[in-house]
């Protein structure tokens, strides 16, 4: 059933279910079949704890806090997170205040832990400001919002007394304190009254010789303020001259410059004056050829549209009489054209089925071709890895299977085939003797001269083989005569 709800000042109404996409919040709305509706108060709640911290020097303490919490209402989206988290908990619930005091205490230890001591005694303030702002940074997740954190004195852990005994050095301090200041102000007491005595009879004189320098001071000052405002008084008139001719110059130069200006300014509206009467002329002149030109048109238009009248009606009956005729011949030539085409059309197809079917082998030729290099390639692979990769041997295992130094042993032997080679031999004896053919005398020859022989005995063949090879015969002079030379062919 449709009902009407009111929520109380520190209630809001969340409502839900048909027609509304997360929640809705309200303070009275009509609540419609298929939707819920709860209440949550707003108002803050008061959390105390006692939160247990370390400071940097590892001294324990014990920070009382009492916090004031509740939902921040000033923000929509603050109160939308706080409506869909914790409107269902009790605001003095153990999981509200578990969650809360886990939050404080978290920061708290973790900015205690930075500071010293003496840092958290004596900056309670500053501790303060901070606990709160990352406090707050974390509560903001769950729409809640600190209205007021105070922070008590901090208080010692059982078994640290860390500030009883700041508390008794302090009293100790306080007191060897007193103890000096009496014993000191006995001391300032006797000496004091000594003090006071010489101070009396020091001022007296000392009053004396003042009183004695300030009538001087006062005399040469009273000369001195005169001179100063009689060079002030000259000064202030010299200042005055030099303003006065300054103010005049420039008032000469304006002057010059407002003249030059005005000179300016009636030039220039003469000029205009000139201007705009030559611009009213020219608009004048432009206007009556505009209408001289208007007259003209009329005239040539009325003629011409009279004798394009009369052509287009003549022209018209040419183009007629043409386009039959050429409509007539344009017919022969489409029923020709239309007969070429189908001829054509027919050998273009007799074409495309060969050249399909040529197509199609060619493409079967290439699959072939490419399987068997595909396998080839593998056969190769297969081979280099027998091989252990490598690639000499593979090369030569190749070269062999695939008969490569038995052609190549065919083609040098192709080469050298129908060669009739000429093989000349020449002796020319052991040269031991004189009847051998050696060059000697009464059958001994000394060293030197067997090598003399030696060398001509070598030109004869070498005669032989230039004539044999040129066609050029040496002389008979040059050639000479060697005994028991003999060739064989």
């Amino acid at each position: 059933m449709v009902s009407y709800r009111v929520a109380r000042a520190s209630e809001y109404l969340v409502i839900t279910g048909y027609g509304i996409t997360d929640i809705k919040l309200a303070k009275k709305a009509w609540i419609l079949p298929g939707q819920t509706f709860s209440r949550f108060d707003v108002s803050p709640v008061n959390y105390t704890f006692e939160v247990q911290a370390m400071s940097s020097e590892k001294l324990p303490f014990l920070l009382p806090a009492v916090f004031t919490i509740g939902p921040q209402i000033d923000e929509r989206e603050a109160l939308l997170k706080y409506a869909k988290l914790l409107s269902n908990h009790d605001r003095h619930s153990h999981e509200v205040r578990d969650l809360v005091q886990g939050i404080i205490e978290g920061e708290t230890r973790v900015l205690a832990a930075s500071m010293t001591m003496e840092d958290v005694f004596k900056g309670t303030k500053d501790f303060k400001k901070e606990v709160f702002d990352k406090i707050q940074l974390e509560l903001n997740q769950f729409g809640l919002w600190i209205y007021n954190a105070n922070i008590k004195q901090l208080v010692d852990v059982s078994g640290h007394e860390y500030f009883s005994y700041l508390g008794q050095k302090i009293q100790m301090e306080a007191a060897n304190q007193a103890k000096v200041d009496v014993a000191e102000a006995k001391m300032k007491g006797a000496v004091g009254a000594k003090l006071r005595e010489g101070q009396t009879i020091q001022n007296a004189a000392k009053i004396d010789a003042e009183t004695k320098i300030i009538a001087t001071q006062r005399q040469g000052q009273g000369k001195k303020e005169e001179l100063k405002v009689q060079a002030e008084v000259k000064i202030f008139e010299n200042l005055r001259d030099a303003d006065v001719a300054e103010a005049n110059a420039e008032l000469a130069t304006k002057k010059d410059g407002w003249a030059q200006l005005a000179e300016l300014a009636q030039v220039e509206s003469v000029k205009a004056v000139s201007i705009k009467e030559a611009e009213l002329q020219r608009q004048v002149e432009l206007k009556n050829s505009l209408t001289q030109t208007e007259k003209l048109k009329a005239e040539y238009l009325s003629k011409a549209s009279v004798e394009y009248d009369v052509k287009v009606q003549e022209a018209n009956w040419e183009l007629y009489k043409k386009q039959k005729q050429e409509e007539a011949v344009l017919y022969e030539k489409q029923k020709a054209a239309e007969a070429q085409k189908l001829a054509a059309e027919a050998q273009f197809f007799a074409q495309q089925q060969a050249a399909d079917g040529e197509l199609y082998a060619k493409k079967k030729e290439a699959e072939g071709m490419f399987a068997a290099a595909e396998s080839q390639g593998v056969y190769i692979q297969s081979l280099l890895k027998e091989f252990d990769g490598n690639y000499a041997s593979l090369r030569d295992y190749l070269m062999i299977s695939g008969g490569m130094f038995q052609e190549v042993a065919k083609i040098n032997a192709g080469v050298v085939q129908g060669l009739q080679p000429k093989i000349s031999i020449w002796t020319n004896g052991d040269g031991s003797s004189a009847g051998n053919g050696s060059l000697t005398r009464g059958g001994l020859a000394s060293g030197a001269m067997k090598e003399i022989a030696q060398v001509y005995n070598t030109l004869p063949p070498l005669f032989q083989t230039v004539e044999e090879q040129t066609g050029m015969t040496p002389p008979a002079w040059l050639a000479g005569r060697t005994p028991n030379v003999q060739r064989w062919d």
